[in-house]
């Protein structure tokens, strides 16, 4: 069985636009690099009532679930609190936490990042090659920082607790046709490869209409053998596919 995986961005930054979210991308790579299917990502704001009917919505449907942002110091960090109620249990300061903080503050360490150490009851900390501020899992949720550079760091450092399967594999043709035409066709190939994902993807270069065509699945074979019905298809059509 195919492990799946969501995303779950928090953070009013996002929402306002004034941040541009770069996470989703190098998780969703990462994760078809180890054959985890990413089904779901979604953006919500630092609000705890959407934290919590979120995480549990996609724990409950998804393999393993991966939140960024919200876990600093400040006021509108609120994502560890959420993470507890979300599973019922309380938040207190880990012993363990709290010595990774004081090692890399030493005296600079006041209350406020003091904070950082507070982690849900039961959650196990993910290691911080960064900052060295923790990250945490609770049961199948992996709490992550939102800097992109931390998240990264705090991702490779959890990768051995994840279970996948073959790496998910990409195929590509393009054509000039347009969509519309070749919509129909389209469909009657995704009924003939149903182990393989076919999306169409319009596009408008230099004044010229087309579309890329991606096939993804696990079975080199069946990718192949749907991008060769693609091509003929296309060709059938009137249009010259190009393998991308």
């Amino acid at each position: 069985m195919t492990s799946t995986a969501a995303i779950l961005i928090i953070g009013n930054e996002i929402l306002s636009g004034r941040t541009q979210d770069v996470n989703i991308q190098y998780l969703a790579k990462r994760l078809g690099e180890m054959g985890i299917r990413l089904n779901q990502a979604r953006v919500i704001p630092d609000e705890t009532s959407d934290i919590i009917s979120s995480v549990r919505e996609l724990a409950a449907s998804h393999t393993y679930v991966f939140t960024t942002g919200g876990i600093g110091f400040t006021h509108d960090d609120r994502t560890a609190a959420s993470m507890a109620e979300a599973f019922g249990v309380s938040i207190e300061e880990h012993p363990q936490a709290l010595r990774l903080l004081q090692d890399y503050y030493g005296d600079a360490l006041n209350e406020a990042r003091r904070r950082m150490a507070l982690i849900p009851v039961g959650a196990t900390l993910i290691d911080n090659p960064i900052s060295k501020a923790p990250a945490f899992q609770i049961q199948n949720v992996f709490v992550l920082a939102g800097v992109p550079s931390v998240m990264q760091g705090m991702f490779e450092s959890l990768v051995g607790r994840l279970t996948g399967g073959k790496p998910i594999q990409f195929a590509a043709v393009s054509c000039s046709l347009p969509e519309g035409v070749i919509a129909d066709g389209l469909a009657l190939l995704q009924d003939r490869h149903p182990e393989v994902d076919i999306g169409s993807y319009p596009y408008f270069k230099l004044g010229v209409l087309g579309v890329s065509l991606v096939m993804r699945g696990v079975d080199e074979d069946s990718i192949a053998s749907a991008t060769k019905d693609v091509s003929e298809m296309i060709r059938s059509l009137g249009g010259e596919p190009v393998i991308e």
